[in-house]
C-alpha cells in the first residue's frame, strides 16, 4: 500500500453509506444512517473526516469540538486495510484538526477488553482517566476513559476544510 495515496478529506452526505458498513464491519453496536446523517447536518460540534485511498473510503474518524476539548465519537478502518497503521494515522488526523480548531485535549472512551486500540491511544499520547460503568449496551462491558493533551507540537501541519 502507498501511504502516498490516502487523502484525509471531510466526510459529506454521500460518504454515509460506506460509513455504515464500514461500521458493521468494526462494531457489535454500529451506528446507524440516520446516526451520521444527523451528526453531519445538525451537530454543529461534530467533525468528521474520511480516509480515501484511490478513491475509496477505507476508513473514517468522528470528533466533537467544545471549547478546548475534542471527544473522539468513533474510528474505524474496513476490515481488510486493518493492521497497517491506518488507524493511527487516522487518530493523528483527528488530533491535528482538534488542534486547528482549538481543542487543548482530546478524550475517548474505549472498551476494558480492547488491549489493542487502547496501546495505539497510550502511543498518541492517551491516558486512563477513569471507567464508565457498563458503558456498552450490547453486553454491558465497561469504557475506559483516556485523554490526551494536545499542543501544537501534534501538529497542525495543514489547514483542514473540515466542517
Amino acid at each position: 500500500m502507498n501511504v502516498e495515496k490516502l487523502v484525509f478529506r471531510s466526510m459529506t452526505l454521500s460518504d454515509v453509506p460506506e460509513i455504515v458498513n464500514i461500521e458493521l464491519e468494526a462494531f457489535t453496536c454500529p451506528w446507524t444512517e440516520e446516526a451520521f446523517v444527523n451528526e453531519l447536518t445538525n451537530n454543529h460540534f461534530a467533525r468528521y473526516m474520511v480516509m480515501d485511498y484511490d478513491g475509496i473510503v477505507i476508513g473514517y474518524g468522528g470528533m466533537w469540538t467544545i471549547m478546548d476539548e475534542a471527544h473522539v465519537t468513533n474510528i474505524a478502518v474496513r476490515e481488510n486495510y486493518r493492521g497497517r497503521g491506518l488507524g493511527e494515522k487516522m487518530l493523528i488526523e483527528l488530533q491535528k484538526l482538534a488542534v486547528f480548531c482549538g481543542s487543548a485535549r482530546m478524550t475517548l472512551e474505549v472498551r476494558v477488553s480492547n488491549l489493542i486500540a487502547q496501546r495505539l491511544y497510550r502511543k498518541l499520547g492517551f491516558e486512563p482517566a477513569g471507567v464508565r460503568p457498563a458503558y456498552y449496551s450490547d453486553n454491558l462491558e465497561d469504557a475506559l476513559i483516556m485523554w490526551a493533551e494536545l499542543s501544537l507540537a501534534d501538529g497542525v501541519e495543514q489547514e483542514h476544510d473540515i466542517k
